[in-house]
């Protein structure tokens, strides 16, 4: 298989990115495809769906190894559960998948189609093999049931940081940001109230610390 779009969001790397695809609305991101797919008729269509699935690769988490069990983040990375029981990204084929909302299809005069999207939880550049829309009436299941994601809570911190500080982030990102923090991003394991932490954001270098459920912003570069 080949990529036939690449992901272009405001994440430079691994940390910070949304768990889970939805989970942060306000995240915009365009999905720009590979020289040769670059064909208005190969979107013909699309624009009538409201949300896309996304085929991608974990290209930041490709192993030579595999292993039957994985830590997953919201049971706190210390209970093991199967692989193929959970979202890990170090699985025997780096494959991920993610369901993001459709807010635009566009002509680019370079790129050609440019889709742009809410929601994506994907780090900048990932390579996308496949793009399929979302059907309502197929992939709504009302009466599925979540295993263990149902019985763990996914903690929100509160985030406090001055106007200040807020003034150095350009508007149309401080809402993404917010909800980005709010998720905190640390690893469900750790939990110093004295480590700074550090998040690259939309070519920004946010600082921060975390105290029980209050997320403090130090500094923003």
């Amino acid at each position: 298989m080949r990529p036939v779009a690449r992901i272009r969001s405001d994440f430079p790397e691994k940390f910070g990115i949304p768990r889970q695809s939805g989970v942060v609305p306000e995240l915009e991101a365009r999905i720009v495809f590979e020289p040769e797919f670059r064909v208005m008729d190969a979107v013909r269509g699309l624009e009538d769906f409201s949300h896309i699935w996304l085929i991608w690769e974990f290209s930041e988490a490709k192993r030579d190894s595999w292993s039957p069990t994985v830590r997953p983040p919201r049971l706190g990375g210390n209970v093991r559960m199967g692989v193929f029981a959970t979202r890990s990204p170090f699985r025997p084929n780096p494959i991920g998948l993610s369901c993001v909302k459709l807010l635009s299809v566009e002509e680019d005069p370079d790129l050609g189609p440019v889709l742009r999207v809410a929601g994506a939880d994907l780090m900048d550049g990932t390579p996308i093999y496949d793009i399929k829309p979302y059907i309502p009436y197929a992939d709504c299941h009302p009466d599925a049931v979540g295993g263990f994601t149902t019985t763990t809570a996914m903690p929100e911190v509160e985030v406090v940081v001055s106007d200040e500080l807020l003034q150095k982030v350009p508007t149309d990102k401080r809402d993404a940001l917010l909800g980005v923090l709010k998720q905190d991003p640390r690893p469900r394991y750790q939990n110093d109230p004295e480590r700074i932490y550090g998040l690259s954001f939309a070519g920004m270098e946010i600082k921060f610390r975390v105290d029980d459920k209050l997320l403090t912003v130090l500094e923003i570069q």
